[in-house]
């Protein structure tokens, strides 16, 4: 049994609630932005998505600062592990380079070739089903930037109408999210616990990648089902060629895959992200600008998360606890839309003596709800800094996303529950 929470643990919990009201009241900042000018900047701050729990975590180090005094206030951000931050950094920023969308490009444009489909549409599904898949080789937040770089280069860049854009997101988000159960390491929520339930690839593609794979395919063809008309009308584009030397597409791909072997260790691929950086800039001819700003955002963004997300537990733990196998799916699928999916499936593993059911429960729960906001899953964040600029406004409407993630949710729901 917990004791009864501390005064700084109700103040975080208090600043979370503050902190999720707040992801979904962006689009209002940016319009508030809009009408008055003279204080643009501080509205434009307040409505990037990005900022939020960043800005809400400072709040609760102020808190905690005045409360518990520096020592001990340094001792919490040094106890916090902000691997995943950084590794979202390097990864976005390395699977966003030119050589490396280049060649990603080429596989899809392959792939789309031989589906017997009109060309937008076999497009549209494979960048909605493939890539979401292939995240669980090269990571979810890898999968989540090519894919949505993809999608506003070449799907976005029509005059399409809001509701394309925003199931075209809600299918996405949720397919990447359900997409990297097939190997232990790329999905953020069975990272947290694979190690310690003994959890290896097998076991993967078994309980979850199979029924993943089922659940993407089905979403990503009914979406291009959905909006064949809207699809049927987008000009093919001319061949695009490779213009990358094929060394140092080799040199890329070589950093791609050594930052997701030792993407646990970020001594490692943080000093080879800083070599990729030299890389880059002996061969600028080569290169588009590094999307810096936008991976440094959801690194801050992730990073608030883990510092607000840190004091959570007391609450949490006895919510999951009093779950049975059954009820946990669905309390986890509801509790991801207001907590990041991995710190979920961390609080579990905290648990002795689970049932393999209720592990089991637990993450698909987790994965399933992954796609209906924006903190939901850790590579969330990455689409949305990537695809905004598309929508009215420059901000997704959170509402609107959660919405449109619905049906590809309860598809995934579906296959869960019932194969």
């Amino acid at each position: 049994m917990h004791n009864s929470p501390q005064l700084i643990e109700v103040i975080a919990a208090i600043l979370f609630a503050i902190a999720i009201i707040h992801t979904f009241s962006t689009k209002y900042f940016e319009h508030l932005a809009h009408i008055h000018p003279k204080h643009a900047g501080t509205w434009h701050l307040l409505g990037e998505i990005e900022i939020v729990f960043g800005f809400w975590a400072m709040v609760l180090m102020v808190f905690m600062f005045a409360l518990s005094g520096p020592g001990q206030a340094t001792t919490y951000l040094d106890t916090r592990n902000f691997t995943e931050p950084m590794f979202v950094f390097a990864i976005m920023v390395i699977a966003a380079s030119r050589p490396i969308l280049e060649f990603a490009g080429a596989v899809v444009r392959l792939i789309v070739r031989y589906l017997p489909l009109p060309r937008s549409m076999a497009l549209y599904f494979v960048v909605l089903a493939v890539v979401p898949l292939l995240g669980s080789f090269i990571t979810e937040p890898a999968a989540m930037t090519l894919a949505a770089l993809m999608i506003r280069e070449t799907l976005f860049s029509y005059a399409v109408s809001n509701k394309f854009k925003y199931v075209t997101l809600g299918v996405l988000f949720v397919n990447i999210s359900i997409g990297g159960t097939l190997t232990p390491f790329a999905a953020p929520p069975v990272l947290m616990v694979a190690a310690k339930w003994n959890w290896d690839v097998w076991y993967m593609i078994a309980n979850f990648g199979w029924k993943a794979a089922i659940a993407v395919l089905f979403n990503a063809a009914s979406a291009m089902l959905l909006f064949r008309n809207e699809l049927m009308r987008m000009k093919s584009s001319a061949q695009q060629s490779m213009t990358v030397p094929m060394p140092l597409l080799m040199v890329h791909l070589l950093f791609l895959v050594l930052v997701v072997v030792f993407a646990h260790h970020p001594s490692v691929f943080i000093p080879l992200f800083l070599f990729f950086m030299g890389v880059t800039t002996a061969y600028r001819s080569h290169q588009n600008p590094l999307i810096l700003r936008e991976g440094l955002l959801v690194a801050f963004f992730l990073a608030g998360l883990v510092v607000l997300g840190g004091l959570q537990q007391w609450w949490l733990q006895p919510v999951l606890m009093d779950m049975d196998d059954n009820t946990v799916f669905f309390g986890a699928m509801i509790l991801t839309a207001f907590t990041d999916n991995a710190a979920l499936t961390y609080l579990g593993s905290l648990v002795e003596g689970l049932s393999p059911e209720f592990q089991n429960a637990l993450v698909a729960g987790a994965v399933t709800g992954g796609g209906l906001t924006i903190i939901a899953n850790a590579p969330n964040p990455a689409g949305i800094a990537i695809l905004r600029e598309k929508f009215s406004e420059n901000s997704v409407h959170p509402l609107g996303l959660l919405i449109a993630a619905l049906p590809p949710t309860l598809a995934a729901l579906l296959a869960f529950k019932l194969l």
